[in-house]
């Protein structure tokens, strides 16, 4: 560690993977404070009387451009590493369907030539592969037909900068240097991904499923032909599945041929591909230490802990042998565009090869579009049919195709999750939904922001406005008809989490000035805009948070002074989650943390042990491996499916409570019952569910208000618990444990547990802290994991939101005009409001450029052929979004123990069918291929 400059400080052993040595060294150590976090991030200024804080964390290093990302780190930045920088870029195919044979570099001439190649055959040589989840053909050979369009064949290094940069512009959209063989057509293969949910309830809402996923088993093909998945037959009395397919059977006969008292709506609804636009594109700088046998990795990321043990996988059996990783996770924006996504990959591959010299892989906006994560089309068929007489929904027949493109990635979860969706905000007595993610030559789609949900929740708030206009109800009559309430089952069978609350959302919609006044307004605008069309649209959903096996580790820890330390495994990655976990430590301990550093993956001070997949284990499996003490389903989940504010929250406030009770509590209890004159009773009864934070010092019961910093003095004094470490695990419910701590027994939601003891800890109470960060580790007495059936229901987490939106189409010119938008959201305890307000605004701006202007063609025309930038990508600008016209407002919590609700993705949502509702009341058209562009209104209003 010394011959590398590194000090135990900034030097963390995260743990061995895979045989490798996988180390984090945060560029945030003394090593690097003039660089990075030490100089950039502002202590929290708190506002004990409000709750609230001044700005985030990182809010001045954002705005005076200080902020330092992955993408602003050189060679000569990293004190130990080499100073002389080099370079890199990959050559990739703009054709799928023919054979792939080789390069022609001609165009380079002797003076560009590059110092290194790297090919498929070097990686065969040294048996260097892709981490398995990532696919096969890392490089192209030179004979096989690339599986999709942009696929890399190889890498051209560079040691000196100006000659990079002259090659890579010299052969930038040179088609020629790509060669092909014979035409194939594109490859052919199964699908990534394919699954079915029915679902039939019983007499009643509230009643026993007669079958379900959750009850009986989710559905899946019984082989696949021609690449189509072949579903078991329907039997009523035979297995689960083919009981599952006796009940789809029937739904498709009466949608198909449904009673006099039914409609029934038929309809086909297209989402396009569009790019993820992360404002840092994928980038990397690797060094390969020859002499040390180590690889340092600078990397953005959503993901560190998937990051270090896919790399650790990577070169495991590589013939270049690497025995430690040493990797710097830093600052990004992901918004999906960075987990699991394989660009690090390549980068360590490129610094294996670059001759121990530091390598930047870094894409310009070109390889970006042509290379990064995509969201998926989608391609859905919706039946569903009504009660004419009573207005409630029947049935729901859903068949959803996303295009998962040329590398599987997330796609099978994407398409389940995009099904699992569609039902929204409504209750179906009956549902069959199934949905499978197809392979194709498109760029590879990933976990983009909305994940399956941003195609099928709209097409579903599309179809109830039509549903609504042919049955003569107000729309949002119709939907607060149908809208599922607490206690009722989604088409899993499950029961939704908490309180429901979409009728409130529904019904303060129905009374906002821009629904009621929607026909005057409309007869008074088209009288005073000739050539414009006004319009009102409106649309609620809700949607998931989470993924099933939610798992992170957190360490809060009050030193001497007082100053208040938080460690997350959790990654920023531009929404703030810094500044809300800090703010959550607040709820326990009366004050914010004063530091806080996430994407941490040293927990030496907790040893968790992890086997097994969490989303297939058998319960058997579980209970078997649940008696280790140490043992957890899960390790840690990257920043995204909007879990920080819900899931990652619940880790730091577990960890901040747990010093609480067993630490500031007792520590408060020494304090009064000394003022009372030792062993004297307190004239209340002292209880900690009394036990209230005003104004930065804690009272209960009438006592004295005591200092925060003269509770953490008593609490070292007295060595009580002053640092707390947590791994959590939630499969839509939490794991709870018994736990002894300080001999006291007590149960808490979490799965591992290691406490530090203050400074006046006596002896034997210092003798148990033997972990690197002098923490006990405490073995849990017995633990309560949720049983693997759980996994069945999909989802259960939800948080609703409606918008209303204004518009005016253009005639002559088919341009839609946002001319105002208001928000209703319900999120229980925000820990921000000001955080909140950005993922509302942003949300929203993201929905309206999926509505109205994002594109990319799938295919020969798209991205793939590497020419396409923001010259070509329209994305909303501020002209676009009524950015000075919107309002949004937040339903009351119910009470002050709401957790926090994840509301991320769901902002984007519903405005995408508001826009599509409102253009159908303005035109009277209902399109149900997005985007709407000027040219598909154009098209239709000559026959309106």
């Amino acid at each position: 560690m010394e011959k590398l400059g590194l000090t135990r400080r900034s030097f963390l052993k995260a743990s061995v993977i895979a045989g490798v040595s996988v180390y984090i060294a945060p560029l945030g150590s003394k090593a690097y404070a003039a660089l990075f976090e030490e100089k950039i991030l502002t202590p929290i200024q708190w506002d004990s009387a409000t709750g609230k804080v001044k700005f985030r964390i990182d809010g001045m290093a954002k705005v005076t451009g200080e902020k330092v990302f992955a993408r602003d780190i050189r060679a000569k930045d990293m004190p130990h590493w080499p100073q002389q920088q080099s370079h890199a870029f990959i050559l990739r195919t703009t054709q799928a369907d023919r054979t792939y044979a080789g390069f022609d570099l001609t165009l380079l001439g002797d003076d560009l030539k590059p110092d290194r190649i790297v090919t498929a055959e070097d990686l065969q040589r040294d048996n260097i592969k892709f981490p398995a989840f990532y696919g096969d053909d890392m490089l192209l050979p030179v004979g096989k037909t690339p599986a999709y369009l942009g696929h890399a064949v190889a890498i051209l290094i560079y040691h000196d900068f100006a000659k990079y940069r002259y090659a890579k512009d010299k052969l930038k959209f040179q088609k020629e240097v790509i060669r092909y063989g014979a035409v194939t057509g594109p490859l052919e293969r199964d699908p990534w991904g394919t699954f079915r949910f029915v679902r039939v309830g019983g007499a009643t809402a509230f009643d026993d499923d007669v079958y379900s996923s959750l009850k009986d088993a989710p559905i899946f093909p019984s082989m696949m032909r021609k690449h189509q998945p072949v579903w078991p037959d329907g039997k009523e009395h035979g297995k689960l599945d083919q009981q599952g397919m006796f009940y789809a059977e029937a739904i498709a006969q009466d949608l198909n041929k449904p009673s006099a008292d039914w409609l029934v709506l038929d309809r086909e609804y297209n989402t396009q591909s569009i790019d993820t636009s992360a404002m840092e594109p994928d980038n990397s700088n690797c060094w390969y230490d020859a002499t040390n046998k180590t690889m340092h990795m600078v990397v953005p990321t959503q993901a560190p802990q998937e990051v270090a043990e896919s790399a650790a996988e990577m070169v495991k059996n590589a013939h270049i042998e690497v025995k430690t990783i040493v990797m710097h996770p830093c600052y990004t924006v992901g918004y999906g565009s960075k987990d699991h996504y394989n660009f690090p990959f390549y980068s360590l591959l490129t610094a294996l090869y670059a001759d121990s010299k530091p390598v930047r892989l870094a894409n310009d906006r070109f390889e970006q579009f042509q290379t990064s994560l995509k969201r998926h089309a989608f391609k859905m068929h919706y039946q569903i049919a009504v009660d004419k007489k009573t207005g409630l929904l029947q049935s729901f027949k859903g068949d959803f195709e996303a295009n998962g493109g040329g590398r599987c990635n997330f796609s099978p979860s994407v398409a389940m999750v995009g099904a699992t969706a569609a039902q929204s905000i409504y209750y179906f007595p009956k549902n069959d939904l199934a949905t499978v993610a197809i392979a194709t030559r498109a760029i590879d789609a990933g976990s983009a922001r909305g994940y399956g949900t941003l195609q099928s929740m709209p097409a579903t708030e599309m179809i109830m406005d039509e549903f609504a206009e042919k049955l003569g109800l107000d729309p949002i009559d119709f939907r607060l008809k149908n809208a599922l309430r607490s206690g009722m089952k989604n088409t899993q069978g499950a029961i939704p989490a908490g309180a429901i609350r979409v009728d409130e959302v529904l019904e303060k919609a129905k009374v906002h000035p821009l629904w009621t006044n929607r026909a005057a307004a409309k007869i008074e605008f088209e009288a005073k805009h000739p050539g414009q069309r006004y319009g009102v649209g409106f649309a609620c959903v809700q949607k998931d948070f989470g993924t099933g096996a939610e798992a992170s580790f957190a360490k809060v820890e009050i030193s001497a002074d007082g100053r208040i330390s938080l460690h997350h495994t959790g990654a920023e990655i531009g929404t703030g989650m810094s500044t809300s976990q800090a703010i959550a430590c607040a709820k326990w301990l009366g004050k914010p943390a004063d530091e806080v550093r996430t994407s941490i993956t040293d927990w030496s001070d907790l040893p968790v042990v992890v086997s097994g997949d969490p989303y297939i284990m058998s319960q058997a499996d579980q209970d078997k491996l649940s008696k280790n003490p140490r043992w957890s389903p899960s390790y840690a989940s990257p920043a995204s499916a909007t879990n920080s504010a819900y899931y990652f929250t619940h880790s730091t406030r577990e960890a901040a409570q747990i010093i609480f009770h067993h630490g500031l509590w007792p520590a408060a209890m020494a304090i009064w019952s000394k003022g009372l004159g030792g062993g004297q009773a307190a004239p209340y009864v002292l209880r900690v569910e009394d036990a209230r934070w005003i104004d930065g010092k804690l009272t209960a019961n009438g006592m004295e208000a005591l200092p925060f910093a003269q509770l953490v003095k008593k609490a070292h004094e007295l060595g009580l618990v002053t640092g707390a470490t947590v791994h959590v695990f939630n499969r839509w419910q939490w794991t709870e444990a018994d736990f002894e701590v300080n001999g006291n027994a007590t149960r808490v939601a979490i799965d591992g547990l290691s406490v530090h003891y203050g400074d006046g800890a006596d002896k034997a109470t210092q003798a148990k802290m033997t972990t690197p960060g002098k923490y006990h580790v405490l073995d849990r007495k017995k633990v309560y994991i949720p049983p693997t059936q759980r996994n069945n229901a999909a989802v259960t987490y939800y948080s609703a939101v409606g918008t209303l939106v204004e518009l005016a189409v253009y005639e002559a010119s088919g341009k839609v005009e946002l001319l105002r938008h208001h928000t209703i959201m319900e999120c229980g305890n925000m820990l921000s409001p000001e955080l909140v307000s950005g993922q509302l605004q942003g949300g929203l701006a993201m929905g309206i450029g999926h509505a109205l202007h994002e594109y990319l063609p799938l295919y020969e025309d798209g991205p793939g052929d590497g020419t396409w930038n923001f010259n070509r990508y329209a994305v909303p600008r501020a002209k676009d979004v009524a950015v000075w016209t919107q309002t949004g407002e937040v339903l009351p919590p119910l009470s002050e123990t709401d957790p926090p609700k994840g509301i991320a993705e769901v902002t984007m949502i519903p405005v995408v069918a508001a826009i599509v509702n409102g253009i159908a009341h303005a035109t009277g058209h209902r399109f149900t291929d997005l985007p709407i562009t000027p040219e598909k209104i154009q098209e239709k209003m000559g026959s309106i």
